[in-house]
């Protein structure tokens, strides 16, 4: 049994040339599995935010997208490929640009179920816990 993980390749992606990839992981992470109503799950934001992908053995099976105001979300990595070091290594990749972009902190909205992956990375919780789509959340945010 050798441990060798795939290697696991993060960039920036372009919604128009990537629209296609980045909305089906998306949807199948969030409306499928997660039940979050379709109508939730677009928004305005698509075209102005930073979009980021991760691929693995040629197929992407990662993406998040960063906001204007610094804001992280609609992180997803596909059921069969978590718990794998996916997450990290696209979060890790997404970290290192924002740096390069001269932003002070970015903040997020964590499923509850995602805070110690969050914390892991260095992101503290901020406020109470609210619900999005029916979906226990907290805000998280990580400044530098």
């Amino acid at each position: 049994m050798h441990n060798n993980k795939p290697a696991v390749t993060s960039r920036i992606a372009n919604w128009n040339n990537d629209k296609e990839v980045l909305s089906a992981i998306r949807h199948q992470v969030f409306v499928q599995e997660q039940n979050v109503p379709e109508e939730m799950e677009w928004d305005d934001y698509d075209e102005s935010s930073t979009h980021y992908l991760a691929t693995m053995n040629n197929r992407v099976v990662a993406v998040a997208r960063l906001k204007p105001d610094g804001q992280l979300g609609r992180m997803a990595v596909l059921a069969e490929s978590r718990h794998q070091g996916i997450g990290s290594s696209l979060l890790h990749f997404i970290l290192l640009d924002i740096k390069d972009k001269g932003l002070s902190g970015i903040y997020l909205h964590a499923q509850v179920s995602a805070i110690s992956f969050y914390q892991k990375h260095g992101f503290k919780e901020d406020g109470l816990v609210f619900y999005e789509a029916n979906i226990a959340h907290r805000q998280m945010f990580l400044e530098y």
